[in-house]
């Protein structure tokens, strides 16, 4: 029986997952659909499931690791679907139904820190993607990874690393603060504007942000003192084209689910002045496609002792 009854229809994580990221565009929304299954699978090879085995997802958003295991191994394959958003779960449990799968599934509302609802030692495997980001307590989380794996178990993550993208917003905080004052109509006073309504800048922000107060060594060292054992840790940055080439997706997407949409930023923090120069400066860069990201991707493995 699903724990996600009477809930509200949509909430941060959902309208950041099915329709902010993408900015319900469908092309953008394939583009990043095969970014995201190429992580997904990345995450299971580091699994290594099995017919019979039993998989916990935890932060499963849209399930398409869950969904993607059960393509992958078949109907042997048991899934334990947890996230923070009901309506997420919702979503996942829908798309389970249409696949014919739902006898394969079972549903947990909670967050990652608290998995209460799964038994000790009890899945075999444990997945994540872009989950402990959003956690405060990452410690805890690991230790219930660690909790609800059986002897022999494994944990596969994908994080990504957005320190950097929180330390160019300080970056940007510092040059503004060297310029003189000419009431915004320099561009580093509006980049900076956008960056900082999107990523922390200032060291006590970044500190007290989950989003950017942890890195890849420190997944490493979260890993270790909950027990875990065989750690491997690959670190990936991709510096490649933006996928965004559309001004208008570029305006209603934001990079991860708290962030506002970079309209909503020109609309309440621009003046109308601002905003056309911005996008006089800024919007023949994106159409031109001449701008470039670097995804920050820490990809995290390892086992449950047997003894």
């Amino acid at each position: 029986m699903s724990s996600h009854a009477r809930q509200p229809q949509s909430d941060v994580w959902s309208d950041w997952l099915l329709h902010i990221r993408h900015a319900d565009d469908p092309g953008h929304e394939q583009v990043l659909h095969a970014e995201l299954k190429q992580s997904a699978n990345r995450v299971l090879d580091g699994a290594r499931l099995a017919p019979g085995m039993t998989l916990a997802d935890i932060g499963a958003g849209d399930g398409l690791i869950g969904l993607s295991a059960i393509d992958r191994i078949g109907s042997s394959l048991r899934v334990v679907f947890t996230d923070i958003s009901a309506p997420l779960l919702r979503h996942t449990e829908a798309l389970a139904v249409q696949r014919n799968i739902r006898d394969q599934c079972v549903f947990f509302q909670g967050s990652a820190e608290l998995l209460d609802g799964i038994e000790d030692g009890s899945v075999d495997a444990v997945t994540t993607r872009a989950v402990l980001a959003y956690v405060p307590d990452k410690m805890a989380a690991m230790r219930e990874f660690h909790r609800i794996l059986r002897p022999g178990g494994r944990v596969s993550i994908a994080e990504p690393i957005l320190r950097d993208d929180a330390i160019e917003a300080s970056s940007l905080r510092q040059i503004v603060e060297s310029l003189p004052d000419r009431a915004g109509d320099n561009f580093f006073h509006l980049l900076h504007r956008w960056k900082a309504a999107q990523f922390p800048d200032t060291e006590e922000k970044i500190s007290a942000s989950p989003i950017a107060n942890y890195g890849e060594r420190d997944l490493v060292r979260f890993a270790l003192d909950a027990g875990f054992t065989g750690v491997h840790m690959e670190f990936h940055i991709d510096v490649r084209p933006a996928a965004i080439t559309s001004w208008g997706v570029l305006l209603c997407s934001s990079p991860h689910p708290w962030a506002p949409r970079l309209g909503d930023i020109l609309s309440e923090q621009f003046t109308a002045d601002e905003r056309l120069f911005f996008e006089q400066i800024f919007r023949p860069q994106v159409e031109g496609r001449r701008l470039v990201t670097a995804e920050r991707t820490a990809y995290l493995t390892a086992g449950k002792p047997v003894c």
